[in-house]
């Protein structure tokens, strides 16, 4: 059974936790590391698992919000690293020394009970990647940081059972905010972050009979509120329930760096 949890999630720091496998020795996989070493352990602890039982930690890229402690936890932990070339350079992640593993744009990982394939974004970062997750039986997609949507993002995330997808702004709130001309248009960019109705318009692509949970994820703080998005995303299910395209779906926030709940 594939489960997942939202440790944090936004500008103050990312990790989420995916876990598979059978209950006598499952699978644990970290998806980014943007908290703190003690807030991070803390998030586990409260789960029931010691930082040492990870399998893996997947960096998607060298931002501090998504790597952050990843190279003094993974040392102290003794827990691998994945991460891209790029990603690796980046953030120096060379210092982990045997514990860094590279990989790539639609190379597989196995990590035992739960699979990981990574795929490209639009990113200004040096070489971004997001990912989806199975058990063999069912599919996460992770879709968190990325400035538009491509159809090699959609193919990949296609068939997903659970969406965690980044929506990151209102595009009203944004342009009346005080963040200086430059940071407005690295934000609402090409290689900056998702939208509401940007967010919106890939759910609409991604929909299929079998989704079951969307929760949306890197919410502003300053330029975003929960109601909108779930305003943005609630439409484009309801159309969808209407038209006999899905079933019931249920839609949450993310939320920043308090563990979010279990996703059964």
């Amino acid at each position: 059974m594939l489960q997942w949890w939202s440790l944090g999630s936004g500008s103050t720091g990312n990790a989420t936790l995916v876990k598979a496998g059978p209950s006598s020795r499952p699978t644990y996989v970290l998806i980014d590391c943007g908290l703190g070493q003690r807030a991070l352990e803390l998030a586990l602890l409260e789960k029931g698992i010691e930082p040492t039982q990870l399998d893996a930690i997947f960096i998607t890229h060298e931002h501090a919000d998504h790597v952050g402690s990843a190279a003094g936890f993974s040392t102290r932990n003794r827990v691998p690293v994945w991460a891209s070339h790029g990603t690796s350079a980046a953030a120096q992640l060379h210092v982990l020394g045997d514990l860094l593993h590279i990989t790539g744009d639609g190379e597989a990982l196995d990590f035992g009970g739960l699979a990981v394939h990574p795929f490209t974004v639009p990113h200004d970062a040096r070489e971004p990647l997001q990912l989806k997750c199975t058990d063999g039986e069912e599919w996460l997609g992770v879709l968190t940081d990325l400035g538009h949507i491509t159809p090699h993002v959609v193919g990949q995330l296609r068939g997903c059972e659970a969406l965690l997808l980044e929506a990151n702004h209102d595009a009203d709130l944004l342009h009346s905010c005080r963040y200086p001309p430059f940071l407005k248009e690295r934000i609402a960019g090409p290689l900056g972050h998702l939208s509401n109705e940007q967010s919106a318009l890939a759910l609409a692509e991604l929909l299929h009979p079998k989704l079951r949970l969307v929760v949306a994820a890197h919410l502003s703080q300053q330029n975003n509120r929960p109601e909108l998005v779930l305003k943005a995303l609630g439409d484009v299910l309801d159309q969808a329930r209407l038209a006999g395209s899905v079933g019931n779906v249920e839609l949450c926030v993310a939320e920043p760096r308090r563990p979010g709940k279990d996703q059964p």
